[in-house]
């Protein structure tokens, strides 16, 4: 049988009422520090916006994905609190309220909106994706970076010098405290960062620059983007790479090509001519032992 309504149900309400006034004002408290920088670039680095010519597109892809995603969620949580309000039990009532099989409108809504969301998402995604993630311009400056446990090789092949990094000796011993790595770019010039690992994987992230790339043992790739943002940036490798992984960071500085010709010239006068080649790599723990050799 249907019990009576109970005075407790309006302390329930009570304490519901003062939770959400609690949980709009912990809302409000927090994203009021929030600056609009931040609010421009969806809480992304801040840093991120103009920082490179893929950057952008980046970020107009994603503050459209969650504000469509806010928008779905609003009109979602909108319905059901009309419903929960609009079909309640009353007191004078007993028994399970109007039970409703359908609704053609919202089965409609919650039919079309996902389908155009969906169709929507996959075109402006492709289209980023060909703006950035595919885009293979030629290089005016050619740079490899190689990562190795646990530290960088920058090769600088365009102007033919490079520099090497040791934070953490392969044998144990403490390394000598020298600064973090600085890969020099020139600012707004066609770049193609070339990757790949001596070792295990690595990879190549700059968050500023809104892009990562794994970096596997006998496999390359690239980036292709030109920096238009001069400044430094803090890059890291991303991918668990054995104990020393956090050591492995760098800087990344854009100056403008005077200053990168500068720097690479210095490079040659400290004698660190050529480029460092897969003669340094240590990649024989991932070849296949049933490969080559003779038959038994």
């Amino acid at each position: 049988m249907d019990s009576q309504n109970q005075p407790v149900r309006s302390g329930l309400s009570a304490w519901a009422k003062r939770l959400g006034v609690l949980g709009a004002l912990g809302a409000v408290a927090l994203l009021s520090g929030c600056s609009k920088e931040h609010w421009e670039v969806g809480f992304l680095p801040p840093e991120s916006k103009g920082a490179t010519t893929h950057t952008d597109d980046y970020i107009s892809l994603w503050n459209g994905g969650w504000i469509a995603a806010l928008i779905v969620g609003f009109v979602t949580w909108g319905l059901l609190l009309w419903c929960v309000v609009a079909y309640r039990r009353r007191k004078h009532e007993r028994g399970l309220p109007v039970q409703l099989a359908y609704n053609m409108p919202i089965e409609i809504l919650y039919t079309v909106v996902p389908i155009i969301l969906v169709v929507g998402f996959f075109f402006e995604t492709v289209k980023a994706i060909e703006q950035t993630s595919n885009d293979d311009t030629p290089g005016e400056v050619v740079i490899e970076v190689v990562g190795k446990q646990w530290a960088w090789d920058f090769n600088y092949v365009t102007e033919d010098v490079h520099y090497s990094s040791t934070q953490v000796n392969l044998d144990g011993t403490e390394a000598a405290a020298d600064k973090v790595p600085v890969l020099y770019l020139p600012s707004n010039t066609d770049l193609e960062i070339k990757l790949r690992s001596r070792d295990v994987i690595h990879s190549f992230w700059v968050p500023a620059f809104l892009e990562k790339r794994d970096m596997i043992p006998g496999r390359e790739s690239s980036l292709h983007f030109q920096a238009l943002k001069e400044g430094k940036y803090m890059g890291k490798c991303a991918e668990l790479c054995g104990e020393f992984h956090s050591e492995m960071i760098f800087d990344v500085e854009v100056v403008p090509m005077d200053a990168y010709i500068e720097y690479t010239d210095s490079l040659r006068e400290a004698g660190n001519t050529g480029t460092l080649g897969p003669e340094y790599d240590r990649t024989d723990w991932y070849k296949n032992p049933h490969e080559g050799g003779d038959d038994e």
